[in-house]
């Protein structure tokens, strides 16, 4: 039995993770913990399990193997350093941190106490990014020379983002702190860690934080990525488009499943069936992770790696200029 502590139900995708954990045989959700005591306890009445308003208290508990972070991103640091020094495997949301010094002070935590690691990174379960990055490191495509990923949605627009996600000091940033997140972690294990960033972000529905925003980074060998996200794009469609010097590979949700390489052999469609399931989502992957005492793919060094990536996007849109990685 796996024993679960829910860390808040701040982000949206809190609520979501807690059924996860709830509905995998043998994981129960024991206790939770949070910084609103009116929502913790709505939502320990709803899980029907404990609501502890002391996270050192619930971090004390025998009956906690592990813990589900979906607080504010600012308070990250102290929470997953707590529940790392407690002995705790850690499954947390994106990003880790908003720079990548405070990124490095949690995973050198995590290093030290040797816990169990997982960040959510749901696009690198996808059996056709595994079968990208495939293709790509075995030079289908050739050099890699230019890619770009897209991930929007309409939350800002529209106004079904809560206004919690709008604000800075708890969220580090808008659309590309938080959906943006996806691209630039997809960015970095497709196409390794950049030399160079820029940035232009917007706020076109005027709510306090960037809600349309693109990243180029740049490559030591010349290579570029752009990274595209935002909060006011209506039925935007995830895509991504790896371009080399033999071909191109490109993916679109409007396209289920589905690749498409063209090369000078000609336009082939890789099938669902020939690309396979992929790994599971990162609530069951991580549930795995802990029962087969294996390594996440997921690591705390990919997560200090988009905190940095991050940062360096931030302060190129701030500063108005390319800035190093």
């Amino acid at each position: 039995m796996i024993q679960v502590a829910l860390l808040s139900k701040w982000h949206v995708h809190s609520e979501g993770y807690g059924n996860e954990f709830a509905s995998i045989p043998d994981v129960k959700v024991t206790v939770i913990w949070d910084e609103d005591p009116v929502r913790g306890k709505e939502w320990a009445e709803k899980m029907n399990c404990d609501y502890e308003p002391s996270l050192e208290k619930v971090l004390a508990r025998p009956d906690v193997d592990a813990v589900s972070v979906g607080t504010s991103t600012n308070l990250h640091k102290d929470v997953i350093i707590a529940a790392a020094k407690a002995g705790k495997a850690v499954f947390t949301e994106k990003v880790l941190s908003f720079t990548a010094a405070e990124a490095e002070e949690i995973a050198q935590v995590i290093r030290e106490t040797k816990v169990p690691f997982l960040i959510s990174y749901p696009f690198r379960t996808r059996g056709q990014i595994l079968y990208m990055k495939k293709f790509i490191d075995e030079g289908v495509l050739g050099q890699v020379t230019h890619m770009r990923v897209r991930d929007a949605h309409d939350g800002a627009s529209s106004g079904w983002l809560p206004p919690t996600f709008f604000d800075v000091k708890q969220c580090g940033g808008g659309a590309m702190m938080d959906l943006g997140a996806h691209p630039m972690y997809l960015c970095l294990y497709l196409m390794g860690e950049p030399a160079k960033v820029t940035s232009v972000f917007t706020e076109m529905a005027k709510k306090g934080a960037d809600d349309n925003c693109v990243s180029v980074l740049e490559y030591e060998n010349g290579a570029i990525a752009v990274s595209e996200t935002g909060f006011v794009s209506k039925r935007s469609p995830f895509s991504i488009e790896v371009n080399g010097t033999k071909g191109s590979l490109t993916m679109n949700d409007l396209i289920p499943g589905e690749l498409i390489l063209n090369t000078d052999e000609g336009v082939r469609h890789i099938t669902a069936e020939e690309i396979g399931e992929g790994l599971p989502q990162p609530v069951p992957l991580f549930v795995e992770c802990l029962r087969e005492n294996k390594p996440s793919p997921f690591t705390v060094e990919d997560a200090v790696a988009l905190s940095r990536l991050m940062e360096a996007a931030y302060r190129s849109a701030a500063e108005k200029k390319t800035v190093a990685y």
